[in-house]
C-alpha cells in the first residue's frame, strides 16, 4: 500500500490533465514506455533488497557498490526530492480549493495547508503508518470508483449518459498522435513523475518480516497494478471525455463528472484527490526529517539534526525542511499557473538521478557477483545488463526532453546546480 499509494499521487490525479492537454491520446504510449523502464527499475532494487534487505536501501547499496561519495549524493538528493514532492502536493492542494474558491489565491490554501502538516509532524507519530494505509487506499478506491463509472456508461450506457462517450473518442478527435511525435516525447518526464514513490518499498526492507516473500510480491503487485490504474484511468477518461475538452487546470478526474452533470460527486473526488495531496506532502515531511536525522547520524549532515524530541520525533529536522517547502509558497505566488509543472519537472531530475544510481548500484553488484565477492540474489533483474544499460538510456533521453520544452527547462538548470552543491558538500563531509 505504500508502493502504490506512493506513485498514485498528484502525477495521476493532476499532472495527467496537463499531459492530456499536451500529448493527447499518444499519452498512453508515454505511460506503457515509462511503466517499462520504471519496472526494470524497481526489479534492479529487488535484487539488491533481496540480496542484503536493509533499512537505508538504496543509498546503502551506492555506497557499497559505487562508493561513499554515491551514498552521501543519494541520502541528500532523497531528502530534496521529498521536498520538492512537499512543495508539488502542496500546490495540487491549491489547484484544487480554486474548485470551490476559483478568486482565492492560489498561495493561500498552500501556506495554510503547510502549517497544519508541520503542526501534526512534530506531535507523536504513533498512528503514522495506520493513517497513511488508509489514505493510500482512499486514492485506490477513487481510482477504481472512475474506472467502474466509465465501463458503467462506456458498457451499458448507465443512466443513459454515454451519449457521447466512446472509446472512438481516442482516436475521431484527430490522430492518436494528434499533437505530433514530438508532443509525445516530451510527457516522458510526466511519464515518470507519475510513477515516483515506488523506490519507496525499499525503504521499507528492514522493517519486511518475510522479505524473500513479501518483497518480490510487492513490487510485481504494486507495478502491475499502478499500470492498471493509470493506463486504466487514462483510456476510460478520454473515452468519457474527448481529449480537447479536458482542461490542464484541473484534476480529470473532476471533469468526467463535471462533464456528465453531476457536481455532487465530482466534489466528493476533489475532496478525496485534496486529501491525497496533502497525505502525499505529510510523507514528504515525515521522510524529510527522518533523512535528515539519519545523515546526521552518519555525520554526513550537521549533528544538529540528530537530536529527537521527548516524542522520540527529528523536529530539527521536519522544521529545516518545512523552511524549504516555503519556496512552494513563494512558486506560487509568483507564477501559480506554471507553478506545478515548474516542480514537477524539478522532481523529475532529482528522482532520474535516484533510479540511475539504483540502477548503477545493481550493475557494480552483478560484477561483483560474478567475481565471486558477494552472493548472488534469488530474485533477479531480467535481461540483465542489457536491461540496466538500456533503462539509463530511456532516463537519459528523459532529461535531454526536459530542456526542449519552455515550461520544463529550468529544471535542467537546477541539475547543475545540484551536482555543484552535492560536490562541495561532500568535500565538507570527508574533512569533518
Amino acid at each position: 500500500m505504500i508502493a502504490l499509494g506512493g506513485a498514485i499521487g498528484s502525477g495521476l490525479f493532476l499532472g495527467s490533465a496537463q499531459a492530456i492537454h499536451k500529448a493527447g491520446p499518444s499519452l498512453l504510449l508515454a505511460y506503457a514506455l515509462g511503466g517499462m523502464a520504471v519496472f526494470f527499475m524497481a526489479r534492479a532494487l529487488g535484487e539488491l533488497l533481496l540480496y542484503r534487505p536493509v533499512a537505508g536501501s538504496f543509498a546503502t547499496y551506492a555506497q557499497e557498490f559505487v562508493g561513499p561519495w554515491a551514498g552521501f549524493v543519494s541520502g541528500w538528493s532523497y531528502w530534496f526530492l521529498w521536498v520538492m514532492v512537499g512543495i508539488a502536493e502542496l500546490t495540487a492542494v491549491g489547484v484544487y480549493i480554486r474548485y470551490w474558491f476559483p478568486d482565492l489565491p492560489q498561495w493561500v490554501p498552500v501556506l495554510a495547508m503547510l502549517g497544519v502538516l508541520l503542526a501534526a509532524n512534530l506531535r507523536s507519530v504513533k498512528v503514522f503508518g495506520e493513517f497513511e494505509f488508509w489514505f493510500a487506499l482512499i486514492k485506490v478506491l477513487a481510482v477504481v470508483a472512475l474506472l467502474i463509472f466509465g465501463v458503467a456508461v462506456l458498457g451499458f450506457d448507465a443512466g443513459g449518459l454515454g451519449t457521447h462517450a466512446s472509446v472512438s473518442n481516442l482516436w475521431t478527435h484527430g490522430s492518436i498522435f494528434a499533437n505530433g511525435t514530438m508532443a509525445t516525447l516530451l510527457v516522458f518526464p510526466a511519464a515518470l513523475f507519475a510513477f515516483g514513490g515506488i523506490e519507496l518499498i525499499g525503504v521499507t526492507a528492514g522493517e519486511a518480516e518475510d522479505p524473500g516473500k513479501t518483497l518480490p510480491r510487492a513490487i510485481n503487485g504494486a507495478l502491475l497494478r499502478i499500470l492498471v490504474f493509470y493506463i486504466g484511468a487514462i483510456v476510460v477518461i478520454m473515452s468519457l471525455v474527448p481529449w480537447d475538452q479536458i482542461s490542464p487546470n484541473f484534476s480529470p478526474f473532476v471533469t468526467v463528472f463535471d462533464h456528465f452533470g453531476i457536481p455532487a460527486a465530482a466534489g466528493v473526488i476533489n475532496f478525496v484527490v485534496l486529501t491525497a495531496a496533502a497525505s502525499a506532502c505529510n510523507s514528504g515531511i515525515f521522510s524529510c526529517g527522518r533523512m535528515l536525522h539519519t545523515l546526521a547520524n552518519a555525520k554526513e549532515a550537521p549533528a544538529y539534526f540528530a537530536t529527537l524530541s521527548d516524542q522520540h520525533v527529528p523536529t530539527r529536522g521536519i522544521i529545516a525542511s518545512v523552511v524549504f517547502m516555503l519556496a512552494g509558497v513563494l512558486v506560487n505566488y509568483v507564477a501559480p499557473e506554471q507553478a506545478f509543472i515548474y516542480v514537477m519537472s524539478t522532481v523529475v531530475v532529482i528522482q532520474l538521478w535516484t533510479w540511475s544510481i539504483i540502477i548503477i548500484s545493481h550493475l557494480f553488484y552483478r560484477r561483483a557477483v560474478a567475481a565471486g565477492r558477494v552472493a548472488p540474489s534469488p530474485y533477479r533483474m531480467p535481461g540483465a545488463p542489457w536491461s540496466g544499460y538500456l533503462t539509463l538510456a530511456f532516463f537519459a533521453l528523459t532529461l535531454v526532453l526536459l530542456a526542449f520544452d519552455d515550461n520544463t527547462r529550468l529544471a535542467v538548470y537546477v541539475a547543475p546546480a545540484w551536482v555543484v552543491a552535492m560536490v562541495i558538500g561532500w568535500q565538507v563531509a570527508k574533512r569533518g
